[in-house]
């Protein structure tokens, strides 16, 4: 493991989260396979990281109940519904938009139940990252939210937003403007269990 990265890790763990490191996402796949107990309800984050490590099917077998509001053919109804059981699950699964080197883990939501997941509800979270997300500071961090992460979700929702061409966050008013609740830990809340799991590859958005 090199040593920024442990260090890195130190920090998190002093700040009150577990931190493991997996050099590659097969190994950071195998091992949140085997932190899920079987039949428990598991809520799965809008994240592209996680679905990345192609777990999905073997999440969906080991888990007594997957809520996941990325499936297809979901109503307005059936989303909602989704979104609030992830709030109450057994564990929570997600990524962060960004992870300073002091540890604060930075993240921009639209609807806002994945931020409000890693702050209080699940029994667990799980925070997967790679090497991408780590940044210098807060200020690092917004604006790899603006330069970076946000452009490219919107684009992946075929939204109309002005980010999507221009590539960087214009401060929209749109309806479908998706950086909306803005979220700073400075350190694991209180009564949380918060695992991240630190990828030494680039992951997500």
């Amino acid at each position: 493991m090199p040593s920024e990265i442990d260090s890195f890790l130190k920090t998190l763990q002093k700040k009150g989260y577990q931190a493991v490191f997996f050099s590659t996402p097969e190994e950071a796949g195998s091992y949140l396979l085997s932190r899920i107990e079987p039949g428990s309800g598991v809520g799965l984050g809008g994240s592209k990281t996680i679905r990345d490590l192609g777990v999905i099917p073997e999440i969906r077998k080991k888990a007594g109940k997957l809520y996941d509001h990325w499936q297809e053919g979901l109503s307005p109804a059936e989303d909602q519904v989704i979104r609030k059981a992830q709030l109450t699950c057994d564990l929570f699964l997600t990524s962060a938009n960004a992870i300073t080197r002091e540890g604060e883990i930075v993240n921009m939501d639209g609807v806002g139940n994945r931020v409000a997941a890693l702050i209080f509800g699940p029994q667990k979270v799980m925070v997967v990252v790679g090497i991408n997300k780590i940044v210098a500071d807060r200020e690092a961090a917004i604006r790899r939210i603006r330069e970076v992460a946000g452009p490219l979700r919107a684009q992946s929702l075929n939204l109309p937003n002005p980010c999507v061409k221009a590539g960087v966050c214009k401060d929209c008013d749109l309806p479908t403007r998706i950086c909306r609740a803005l979220v700073i830990l400075t350190g694991a809340p209180m009564r949380s269990q918060i695992e991240v799991i630190v990828i030494g590859k680039e992951m997500g958005f």
